[in-house]
């Protein structure tokens, strides 16, 4: 009996497969001040309200400036032991190759927001700079993908908006190689890119070019787009309003992934 106990207490317990919901929310927040037929100066704080009200796991976010993640980050963090990792990357200056700058002088870009699980198992921020740029837009754009342990791959971008068919060429390379790379460079992983790729399903180009195949595809009836691996299971998208502070609605896409928790000892 002594050695059964023994044996017993040595043994790693399997603990059952459990479904978990995925909830990305996309934000084009329009802050850069430079585009004055959008900006509001009021979109951060609405912003803050809907991740408040909908409590996403990840929120990807574009025409942003940098002050404004640090912002959203704690209304994320909704309970003093909420991990939350917030990542952002800087469109660069064509011409400088400096950051792109807001109007009021800090860094423009794109971010990323994710809630871990406690406790963070390690996360990693990932990111680069598409090799088609249009030469006569100062503003080079960026990708920028946040690795959260095994559980998930995060990724966010924004297009090129002169050409659709270089906004093509971006995301052909984001889909068909960045994140192909950060597959093998780390192993495979549940991934989600959704972002403002200023392609339409039905448009020309096409914005579904550009879906790996196997890949789940959803969109707002407009240019913001989700896309995520077989394991992320689809079951619905809603636009949620901005009150009139952005042009574009919020984008809400809940997903379901079936994890195997850590065994137990």
């Amino acid at each position: 009996m002594i050695l059964v106990a023994a044996l017993l207490a040595g043994c790693t317990v399997l603990r059952p497969a459990e479904t978990v919901r995925l909830r990305v929310l996309q934000l084009n927040l329009c802050n850069s001040g430079m585009a004055l037929g959008c900006y509001t100066g009021r979109a951060v704080d609405q912003a803050a309200e809907v991740i408040r009200a909908e409590r996403p796991e990840v929120v990807t976010l574009n025409e942003i400036c940098s002050g404004d993640v640090d912002t959203l980050e704690r209304a994320m963090r909704q309970v003093p032991d909420d991990v939350v990792v917030a990542a952002f990357q800087p469109a660069r200056n064509g011409r400088t190759g400096e950051p792109y700058r807001c109007v009021d002088g800090q860094r423009y870009g794109i971010g990323v927001l994710v809630r871990l699980a406690a406790p963070d198992r390690g996360h990693a921020v990932h990111h680069g700079f598409y090799p088609a740029q249009d030469p006569a837009d100062p503003e080079q754009r960026a990708w920028l993908c946040v690795e959260a342990g095994t559980d998930l791959l995060a990724c966010t971008t924004h297009l090129a908006y002169t050409s659709a068919t270089l906004a093509l060429a971006q995301c052909t390379h984001l889909l068909g190689t960045a994140v192909p790379q950060l597959h093998a460079d780390s192993g495979h992983r549940p991934t989600v890119v959704s972002g403002d790729l200023n392609l339409r399903q039905g448009g020309s180009p096409d914005v579904r070019s550009c879906v790996p195949a196997g890949y789940g595809h959803r969109h707002d009836g407009g240019v913001q787009q989700l896309m995520a691996t077989a394991e992320l299971k689809i079951d619905a998208t809603r636009s949620v309003d901005m009150d009139r502070t952005t042009d574009h609605a919020a984008f809400l896409v809940t997903l379901t992934t079936v994890r195997q928790p850590p065994p137990a000892a």
